[in-house]
């Protein structure tokens, strides 16, 4: 399938305590980048910036279904993350430092589009060794150029 050009608005809230909803820290990310239709979803693609920390890396979110997304990042640092409904997934997560292995236990995934905006919220648990790490909120939106 083809890929578009599109304008992506990426919003990630991480709160220590899954249950306690104060935001411990809140990210936004305005880029450019590509979307691609799927049989299952669709894929949203861009490159990373400075700013995240992850500059000389492209980060593709996946909907991959009704209950699973995939992140992945591949450059400088790699990572697999899949999300999925009902199953807890184990992954290496990489980053600029070194790479760790993580758990990911999805809480909700809720795909919001319509025929002009791509939009797709969905939140998980990460844990390091059955240790919390935190719960994420990710809020997707992507706009044709």
């Amino acid at each position: 399938m083809n890929k578009k050009e599109v304008d992506i608005s990426l919003v990630s809230r991480q709160y220590e305590d899954p249950d306690n909803k104060e935001v411990f820290e809140q990210t936004e990310v305005f880029t450019r980048g590509t979307l691609e239709e799927t049989e299952n979803g669709y894929i949203v693609e861009y490159e990373e910036t400075e700013a995240s920390g992850f500059e000389g890396c492209v980060t593709s979110i996946e909907l991959a279904g009704p209950d699973k997304v995939v992140m992945s990042r591949r450059g400088n640092a790699a990572s697999n993350m899949v999300i999925k409904l009902g199953e807890k997934h184990y992954c290496v997560y990489g980053t600029l430092f070194g790479n760790f292995d993580v758990g990911v236990t999805a809480r909700d995934i809720q795909d919001l589009s319509d025929k002009d905006i791509k939009m797709l919220e969905f939140s998980y648990v990460v844990d390091v060794n059955s240790s919390l790490i935190g719960l994420f909120e990710l809020r997707l939106e992507v706009k044709m150029r």
